[in-house]
């Protein structure tokens, strides 16, 4: 039995008993493990695992006759892990996969329950060409068929993709589901040690198949599994951040001299985007930059991220849901607030798992504090962005409608009106809002708000 696929089963405990994310627990599981092959395969089976939950428990429960729930959960978690093997994978033997599943939940601890694992795990072979799981529903039929297909064959939550139906058309949805469910390809750009144009041409030296982002001019695309054979000394040069949210960073139009506040900053990405528009490395002084964050963990990532970067920007731990220590005296404030993050499923799969509709007031009311709190520490004539990795409009546009419609002082501006190349992205309302299936890109929303100078 490979010691990955005895991570990757850990990780998936983690996960599926709410013990940990899945980013989390790679990090933990990952990091024993001395080849560096061993540590793409735990990673790579314990995610496709849980992409396809939905669709993995639909054969297993064809397989065992039994509901996944009503599965133990060591079991469980292995054969999910060999079902994805199974039916994804081509480079493991079929009986590979059965005899190192077997050995695994006897390394778990669960010995009683090898016979079962081994003769689900020989049905779901027998099974593999048989019509288990929903066919794509044809034009007009049902949205009962629909949502079934797309939750159980495209493995997302039933009542998430019922949501996306009520906005927009099933070709839509099915393209969002399937872009969940790809390997995603890894955006990135330089933390300011090197310029941009530099660091494209040593990644492309090396072999790596980098490409310029479409919307951010300094970001780069790089295939997915590519990063892990980036050299050392060009992965200090780079910091990892999604197009999307490059783009959040880019619409807020900052310019050197300003006074910017980015709170919830950790990891620090847009942090690092502000210090680069703002000049900080060449000019020194001239401009302001505080980044901040609550929990102890996030404002330790965050110092890292800086540190890494080379630069000495202020870190202040506070609660966005309360009162500021600051007065109106920003030019710019940028709230990415945390929430569902339902827009970023394909790179954070347990979300689909973990989250609820009924997750979506409480994060509400916390974006709405967050907002409020936000807005008093903007100057007149400054600037406030309200962003979300989430694809729901309540935490999203009816978020700032509800703070619109409270505080009289601020209004809309177009979100392209600082950064033209996020117009093909800005929506009529003025918010920027990238789409899944129409954009390529993960389900980010800003709103760029400008505080009226008196009168």
């Amino acid at each position: 039995m490979t010691t990955a696929r005895l991570a990757a089963t850990r990780v998936l405990l983690s996960v599926d008993t709410g013990r940990d994310t899945l980013a989390a627990s790679l990090e933990r599981e990952r990091a024993p493990l001395p080849d560096v092959r061993d540590r793409a395969l735990c990673g790579e089976i314990a995610t496709g695992a849980l992409r396809w939950r939905n669709e993995l428990d639909a054969l297993l429960e064809a397989s065992s006759r039994r509901r996944a729930a009503e599965i133990d959960e060591i079991p469980r978690a292995v054969l999910r892990l060999a079902a994805y093997q199974l039916r994804h994978l081509d480079r493991v033997p079929s009986y590979a996969v059965v005899h190192e599943s077997v050995e695994c939940v006897r390394a778990l601890g669960a010995p009683k329950a090898a016979g079962f694992v081994n003769a689900v795990l020989r049905q779901t072979i027998r099974l593999a060409h048989s019509n288990v799981l929903p066919s794509r529903p044809a034009t007009g039929a049902p949205v009962a068929d629909q949502i079934r297909y797309l939750s159980v064959t495209l493995s997302h939550p039933a009542w998430l993709v019922e949501r996306w139906l009520s906005r927009h058309t099933f070709d839509e949805v099915e393209r969002w589901c399937q872009f969940n469910n790809a390997a995603s390809w890894v955006t990135v750009r330089s933390i300011g040690r090197v310029p941009h144009e530099a660091l494209l041409e040593d990644l492309q030296r090396e072999g790596t198949p980098a490409t310029p982002a479409r919307f951010v001019s300094d970001a780069i695309r790089l295939p997915a599994g590519t990063l892990g054979s980036v050299s050392p000394a060009l992965r200090q040069e780079m910091l990892v951040q999604d197009e999307g949210a490059q783009l959040v960073a880019r619409v807020a139009g900052v310019e050197p001299g300003e006074r910017v506040l980015d709170l919830c900053a950790a990891p620090g990405g847009k942090t690092v985007v502000a210090a680069a528009d703002l000049q900080l490395r060449q000019h020194p002084g001239r401009s302001t930059l505080v980044a901040c964050d609550y929990r102890v963990a996030r404002v330790r990532l965050l110092r890292q991220s800086l540190l890494d970067a080379g630069l000495p920007v202020p870190i202040v731990r506070l609660d966005a849901r309360v009162p500021l220590p600051f007065g109106p005296v920003f030019d710019c404030v940028i709230l990415d607030a945390p929430c569902s993050g339902l827009g970023t499923l394909r790179r954070d799969p347990d979300l689909k798992w973990s989250r609820t509709a009924d997750d979506l007031p409480g994060l509400v009311a916390d974006e709405d504090r967050m907002l409020d709190r936000a807005a008093d520490a903007v100057r007149p004539g400054g600037r406030l962005i309200y962003a979300t990795c989430s694809s729901e409009p309540e935490e999203n546009s009816l978020v700032v409608q509800h703070f619109l419609s409270n505080r009289r002082d601020f209004s809309r501006q177009p979100a392209g009106a600082r950064y033209p190349a996020a117009d093909p992205l800005v929506e009529s309302q003025g918010y920027l809002a990238t789409l899944p299936f129409r954009d390529e890109l993960d389900a980010f929303f800003a709103a760029v708000l400008v505080r009226q100078k008196p009168a």
